[in-house]
């Protein structure tokens, strides 16, 4: 008695309709993006397809301290993982900074931003950027919450450690903190 052979996966239908959004690269170019990554930064596919992913990050000094952080890692590891401030592209909130997750897995350690697969989550419903923060408080920020002191984040971003602490104390006054802890908790609360 022969089986019925199981039906074949529609792998384009789980990527455009995947909960989590997606995205295929070359160069830091976005080559195809689903429907969620659409929805998040405001765009339509025809929109973001070609672009750099520059167009996605609040300046385009971040967008280049950023490629220059990861290399690296992605070199090593294969993949890459930050929360990070983006931007909506286009729409009725254009340009609004929200907190997102990213995730990203190198196609080739060597060459890492060659070709890779990326993933985005929206983190604003949890953690709403409240302040207004320059890039780099903003990277001190991201570096703060994943629990870096002063010298592992002046090491990451090739600055000093003292350097660090001031945007630190910046942070703090923004976000009225008191101590590095409730500035995190600040920070993570938004």
């Amino acid at each position: 008695m022969l089986q019925d052979a199981a039906p074949v996966p529609d792998y384009r239908l789980a990527f455009d309709l995947a909960p989590i959004g997606l995205v295929l690269s070359r160069n830091r170019t976005m080559v195809d993006c689903n429907q969620r990554v659409c929805e998040m930064f405001g765009a339509h596919r025809e929109q973001l397809a070609g672009q750099s992913f520059q167009v996605l990050y609040p300046s385009a000094a971040e967008y280049e301290r950023t490629g220059a952080r990861i290399a690296p890692i992605l070199n090593r590891s294969g993949t890459y993982a930050d929360d990070r401030i983006m931007k909506r592209f286009d729409g009725r909130f254009k340009g609004e900074p929200f907190w997102c997750h990213v995730t990203g897995r190198a196609l080739n350690r060597d060459t890492p931003h060659e070709a890779g697969i990326w993933t985005f989550e929206d983190l604003s419903a949890q953690r709403p950027v409240t302040a207004g923060l320059t890039p780099r408080e903003r990277e001190v920020a991201t570096f703060l919450m994943d629990g870096l002191t002063s010298k592992q984040i002046g090491k990451v971003l090739g600055i000093s450690h003292r350097t660090v602490e001031i945007y630190r104390a910046r942070l703090m006054h923004k976000y009225e903190a008191s101590t590095t802890a409730d500035l995190v908790h600040k920070l993570m609360a938004g």
